[in-house]
């Protein structure tokens, strides 16, 4: 479902997530049941070991999955979400999460989302959707 200008509903969803943009994450593209977010991990994001706390690295994969998702048109929510950490993430690190849609089955979906360092693989992320029911139904 796309807009004027290129845009669709993904872009939408995100210029009302203060959450997400709170914390810096910027949207680089949504379309098509991909999506490209970015973030910056900074010293608020960090561990009591002095390297990136891991709910930050699943906040921008599921921001990710979110407009990945979303980018189809109709409101679509998490039904659930895993993440495996496969290396830390230190302050200074800019992240990139890449979101692709597995499948979409009725109202339910399936997403990977791996995010990256500069040319590295940080985590991966498994996403599964549920699109909201119209009040139609």
């Amino acid at each position: 479902m796309t807009q004027q200008g290129g845009r669709n509903a993904a872009y939408d969803m995100f210029d009302a997530d203060v959450a997400s943009k709170g914390l810096g994450i910027e949207l680089v593209s949504a379309g098509d049941g991909a999506a490209v977010a970015r973030m910056r991990v900074t010293p608020a994001m960090l561990n009591g070991h002095a390297i990136g706390h891991g709910g930050f690295v699943f906040l921008l994969a599921d921001t990710a999955f979110a407009l990945a998702c979303n980018s189809h048109g109709p409101a679509t929510v998490a039904a659930g979400g895993e993440i495996s950490f496969l290396r830390p993430v230190r302050e200074g690190d800019l992240l990139e999460a890449r979101a692709t849609e597995r499948t979409r089955y009725g109202r339910s979906g399936i997403y990977d989302v791996t995010v990256w360092r500069d040319d590295e693989v940080v985590a991966e992320f498994r996403g599964r959707s549920r699109t909201l029911a119209s009040r139609a139904d």
